[in-house]
């Protein structure tokens, strides 16, 4: 396995040989699976990961690359992500299931090397990997079109307490049931969902109903996106 936080001061030191990189991922299988797709490959090495991109950037490891994924369950925004890595020097590649075209583009627009699907092969995945360590761009069709997404689907800037309420009335709760779970007074709750459905209104992404926040909860990646039919593509 890779190194954490703990070990920080037992990091090689970085110099001439294998690009090092680092991952951002908080299912534990897509990090083995990473290490055993790039454990013959001389010039990559993993030298260290982490669920979130704090908790990587306080490994303090010189890395020539970040492997991102784009959802991540401390709730954190793919943009910022990837602001707070490209601030501290580091290029990231996306490696995700792809499964929200906003969230993508939010990443893409960052700034990044690349969108790569995990269910690339895996002869594709280190391909892109190789690239991206070297500072290529890695030019795929996610990518693409999150370059060239929909320019309607703007981001209305809501705050963290917005997006906080957002998903929890979305999802089903009542006002009055948000308050609670937030320790917000039930009128502000209310005054926050009126903002939030004016911001939308302003970005053109009108929200008048509690089904047209939901979706808009989905596309901005608020909420996970509902599940498909089994049988059903």
């Amino acid at each position: 396995m890779t190194e954490n936080p703990s070990n920080a001061d037992h990091l090689p030191v970085a110099g001439p040989g294998p690009r090092r990189v680092g991952i951002v991922e908080d299912h534990e299988s897509v990090v083995m699976g990473l290490e055993a797709m790039l454990a013959d490959q001389p010039d990559l090495v993993i030298v260290a990961s982490a669920p979130t991109v704090p908790e990587l950037l306080a490994v303090g490891a010189d890395l020539d690359l970040v492997i991102l994924d784009l959802r991540l369950s401390d709730g954190s925004s793919p943009k910022t992500n990837v602001e707070q890595l490209r601030a501290a020097g580091l290029e990231t590649l996306v490696f995700t299931g792809a499964e929200n075209p906003y969230l993508v583009r939010l990443a893409a627009k960052a700034g990044v090397l690349g969108v790569l699907r995990k269910s690339e092969p895996t002869a594709t995945v280190v391909a892109a990997i190789t690239a991206a360590a070297n500072g290529e761009q890695v030019v795929t069709t996610e990518w693409a079109a999150a370059i060239d997404g929909d320019p309607g689907l703007q981001d209305v800037g809501l705050s963290p307490r917005q997006r906080d309420v957002l998903a929890l009335y979305a999802s089903g709760e009542k006002a009055a049931r948000v308050a609670s779970l937030t320790g917000l007074a039930p009128h502000t709750v209310n005054d926050y969902l009126a903002r939030i459905r004016a911001k939308y209104a302003e970005a053109g992404r009108p929200a008048r109903t509690k089904t047209d926040l939901y979706k808009r909860a989905v596309e901005d990646g608020w909420l996970p996106p509902p599940l498909l039919h089994p049988g059903r593509q």
